[in-house]
């Protein structure tokens, strides 16, 4: 064997050993990776609060009323008193309420729902229902559905920690009104209607119990 071919063969198997150990010591990478971006020392983690900018936007309260509207001030208030409470969970409950209550009330029986009707607000409600008996008319009612849930106004005292919220809501559903023989005096059973109010909850914040009340209709 000639002297140049064994010195290539000899560097050759030095090279080989060589690879073998750098894949040992640094393993191998499979697919794509993109490439390293060097990142400012100065740049704070995704998972770092940044001083002074997390009360700065509420999308809780902005998503449903105005910056510095007093709506949206109430609302803030009413969230440093208590912090748990939540505009969107709050307008989703009383989405819920609006349609027990208003089915309570065509039904002609407020007993499931009277913990959530102010004593006013209440005895609005039974007078019509009274009168519907004395007349000897009954309800047939049924709920399609809410196609509306949005504040309509806020307001919140600090004095006395009282909030009072109103929605707008406008519901879908038949509702008929029948006399004692059975006869339409009201409503069409084959037509749906819409039902357009604007309900005001109160509730003292800071409270243990959670439940708003009825306060107002409109």
């Amino acid at each position: 064997m000639s002297n140049p071919l064994l010195q290539l063969l000899v560097l050759a198997g030095i090279a080989i050993f060589l690879i073998l150990r750098l894949r040992n010591v640094l393993g191998t990478r499979d697919g794509f990776e993109p490439p390293q971006v060097d990142q400012p020392a100065s740049a704070p983690s995704r998972f770092e609060v940044i001083e002074g900018r997390a009360d700065e936007v509420d999308h809780d309260v902005l998503d449903h009323a105005e910056a510095d509207s007093p709506a949206a001030q109430a609302l803030l208030a009413m969230k440093q008193v208590e912090p748990s409470f939540g505009v969107r969970d709050f307008l989703t409950g009383s989405k819920q309420a609006y349609e027990m209550i208003l089915m309570a009330f065509e039904r002609g029986d407020l007993t499931e729902v009277r913990p959530f009707l102010a004593e006013p607000v209440a005895e609005a409600f039974q007078s019509v229902i009274d009168q519907r008996a004395a007349n000897g008319q009954t309800v047939q009612a049924q709920y399609l559905g809410t196609r509306e849930t949005s504040l309509a106004a806020a307001e919140f005292d600090p004095m006395t920690g009282t909030a009072e919220v109103s929605v707008r809501f406008v519901g879908e559903l038949i509702a008929v009104t029948r006399d004692a023989a059975g006869n339409v005096v009201e409503g069409d059973p084959k037509a749906p209607r819409k039902q357009k109010d604007v309900w005001t909850f109160a509730r003292q914040m800071g409270q243990d119990d959670p439940n708003w009340q009825l306060v107002a209709t409109g």
